[in-house]
């Protein structure tokens, strides 16, 4: 409950004040907090409780959401993703739950999109938006909810000035960012308690103010208050609608956090506790204010009674920290997400628990946060302007939300084309109200959020940019198989003992860079495995779906392909396991290829025939058996070698990196197994070359812009995306590979 609504929960601190302050500053009285009152109730009523929490929540991505869970929802049913890396196998993984559409209108739109490049790129660009907006919304979520929290220490017995009200408040956020490190399940165990506690005062609070001040307000729900605001507001009462939409920020989360938790007890937290105790709330600050108009700068800390008034100070600050919590969570999950999708730079991903899957801290972009929020909080120094640019940032997510939600209900639920546009239409009207109000508001404050998404929105185009181009650099550049096949099962090089795993981003054919290894490196690994590691449009893989082998060139060759699949929330563990997964999928997919004789076709369809393997254990296979012994974490191409230099090379990195105790696994051929002498003969190989040691092989690749490119995709790709390269984490860190193996050969593409 702290995750999920820690943020909308805390949304009666600020709400009256930033609606009433400024344009509305001339129309103070009670029927203009009753008319705000009522569009507050009807907001909450159909926006989180009709859209979010009655159809929203069930467009889930296997059980995720959020804005890049409806993107990975409409690439799975339609070739939307600009990226063509995605294969036949993959959609015959277990999260693939819909089948194909059944009406012809929609099936006429889906060809149209699909063909044109355009409206598919206006698309990525429309979700990296959103996206970036849940950065922003983290940003300045963190700062509003702590700087709101604080007003009430001016009831202790000598005030404190504003300067020590902004020094405390920046304490607090530097406090709350440095101790992200630590892992949210650290302190999740108070962020229940905290909220639920919360909750039970402001419900308190509000119900006695309905009684004590104004029981009349109960009739705010009649929609006749909005009409009446209107008429007598005009248009200070329209763009004060920028401030009624902070009652529903947070709404967001409940989408986005669903992963988290089930779609029921979100639907029956929100039904039964978060939406009658703000409904009481916001009533009893409008009971409080129709008798009290000289406290609207700060209604909710006021509307307290004094018996009560620091206990609820403390659970309110206390409050304001878990909503802040929960919208920094998010913006590590969508980061990590967008980078599992290739829409951002490679950052350091920092697994915060053992047991809890999905807890991530991500340091660059918590310190970034850090430096944003203290900005924004010195800068503006008031909770109305940064009010302003929250808002701003909560409709255009909703409005995003909305608009993905219709496409999904069009594709993936397979509904007439009527029913999304009267979904789109209804509620982008509600939200185009709200998001037009708010870009009013763009001189005071709205700007904020406008640059922090174009900026992060540039960073993550220019990424997915400059990763298309070299993808396709390598598609239209792949060696010939035939030229491969000419060179003899030898390569015309010597093969000596070894596994040599190349890193590549094709998931078909052989990548250019790979004549730079043979015409560069005097001899080769006597097996080579093509490793493709990718995302794959679904949340998460099963282990038994990982991994697809196949052959490259016949088996003289020694030659397979390996394409590792994830999804954009799995979490890729350094457990040094993946060695030993590699040997026994190879080894399964030998035995299945011997099992299955059309399996073995023409020559020229070798790269095309690729099987799931299982790896889920390394002791379950009968193809080869595993046993365990356990030693130190050495390399065994380092021990095997009788080079001096490399000796003395691994000594010093082991003075750097002290080796730990795991178990080393050691595979050998059933004693009682009958097999084809053939199929006998390569696994001996894979297993001697095996024990004989790995090597990862990579390119270090530079991406260049034609000459004969515009000079805008020069400054795109030789000066952003060349910084970004330069500032990200390389791929051997980012795919856990040890240095002391790595052997990196460069190349230049020119896009």
């Amino acid at each position: 409950m702290g995750v999920v609504y820690g943020d909308l929960s805390t949304s009666p601190l600020y709400v009256y004040t930033s609606t009433l302050i400024g344009n509305l500053e001339d129309h103070q009285n009670e029927e203009a907090i009753f008319g705000a009152c009522s569009l507050i109730f009807w907001t909450l009523t159909l926006i989180p409780l009709c859209k979010y929490v009655f159809i929203l929540l069930a467009a889930d991505d296997n059980g995720e959401g959020g804005t890049f869970a409806l993107y990975s929802l409409l690439c799975r049913h339609a070739n939307f993703s600009l990226l063509p890396n995605q294969q036949a196998s993959d959609e015959e993984l277990s999260a693939y739950r819909y089948g194909p559409s059944t009406h012809s209108n929609v099936s006429l739109l889906k060809r149209f999109l699909e063909k044109q490049k355009r409206p598919r790129t206006g698309l990525l660009i429309v979700v990296l938006f959103g996206a970036s907006m849940v950065i922003g919304d983290a940003v300045l979520t963190s700062a509003i909810a702590v700087m709101s929290s604080l007003p009430g220490l001016q009831y202790s017995g000598k005030k404190l000035t504003k300067g020590a009200l902004l020094l405390l408040a920046c304490v607090i956020l530097i406090s709350l960012f440095a101790l992200q490190h630590i892992g949210t399940h650290k302190v999740a165990f108070m962020f229940a308690p905290i909220v639920m506690l919360w909750l039970i005062s402001i419900f308190c609070v509000g119900l006695y103010n309905i009684m004590h001040w104004n029981p009349k307000v109960v009739s705010a729900i009649y929609p006749y208050y909005i009409i009446k605001f209107f008429r007598e507001t005009g248009r200070d009462g329209w763009i004060s609608l920028g401030g009624i939409l902070l009652s529903i920020t947070g709404a967001e989360a409940m989408y986005a956090d669903l992963g988290h938790f089930t779609a029921v007890s979100i639907r029956l937290a929100f039904v039964f506790a978060i939406y009658p105790c703000l409904v009481v709330q916001y009533m009893g600050q409008a009971a409080f204010l129709s008798r009290n108009l000289h406290s609207i700068p700060n209604s909710f800390f006021e509307s307290i009674p004094d018996p009560v008034f620091w206990p609820i100070f403390v659970v309110t600050t206390l409050s304001a920290v878990v909503g802040s919590q929960a919208t920094i969570t998010a913006t590590f999950s969508v980061i990590k997400q967008c980078q599992a999708l290739g829409c951002f730079p490679r950052v350091k991903i920092v697994h915060t628990s053992k047991h809890i899957y999905g807890q991530i801290y991500i340091p660059e972009i918590n310190w970034m946060l850090m430096i944003l929020t203290l900005s924004i909080t010195i800068g503006f120094q008031d909770t109305t302007l940064i009010g302003n640019a929250y808002g701003l940032a909560t409709a255009t997510l909703m409005f995003i939300t909305t608009f993905l939600v219709a496409l999904v209900i069009t594709f993936v639920w397979q509904k007439s084309i009527w029913i999304s546009g009267m979904f789109l239409l209804f509620f982008g009207i509600i939200e185009g109200a709200y998001l037009s109000a708010a870009l009013m508001k763009v001189p005071q404050g709205g700007w904020v959020p406008l640059v922090l998404s174009f900026i992060f929105m540039m960073i993550m185009y220019i990424w997915h940019y400059g990763m298309c181009l070299k993808y396709n650099f390598d598609m239209h550049n792949k060696v010939p198989l035939q030229w491969l096949l000419g060179l003899g099962p030898s390569l015309g090089i010597v093969r000596v003992p070894g596994i040599g795993l190349i890193y590549t981003e094709l998931a078909t054919g052989i990548p250019a860079i790979f004549s730079h290894f043979v015409t560069n490196l005097p001899a080769f690994h006597k097996v080579l495995v093509f490793i493709c590691v990718k995302s794959v449009p679904v949340p998460y893989v099963s282990s038994d779906e990982r991994f697809v082998v196949g052959r490259v060139c016949p088996r003289p060759y020694r030659m397979y392909r390996c394409i590792v699949r994830y999804g954009y929330k799995d979490i890729q563990r350094d457990d040094g396991d993946f060695e030993n997964q590699l040997i026994q999928s190879l080894a399964e997919f030998i035995h299945m290829e011997a099992g299955e004789p059309e399996f073995c076709t023409s020559e020229g369809s070798f790269d095309r025939r690729m099987m799931v393997t299982r790896s889920s254990s390394i002791q379950s296979g009968s193809t080869i058996i595993a046993t365990e012994i356990e030693d130190c974490s050495e390399s065994s191409s380092v021990q095997s070698s009788k080079s001096s230099a490399l000796l003395s090379l691994r000594s010093v990195y082991d003075d750097e990196n002290p080796p730990v105790r795991k178990q080393h696994i050691r595979f050998h051929l059933p004693a009682n197994q009958i097999m084809d002498s053939a199929i006998q003969e390569e696994l001996m190989d894979l297993i001697v070359a095996k024990e004989a040691g790995f090597a990862y092989i990579m390119g270090h690749s530079y991406v260049k812009a034609r000459r004969s490119s515009s000079c805008f995709k020069k400054f795109v790709i030789d000066v952003g995306y060349t910084f970004l390269r330069k500032n990200c984490r390389g791929p051997s860190v980012d795919l856990n590979i040890p240095h002391i193996n790595l052997i990196e050969v460069g190349m230049i593409y020119y896009v």
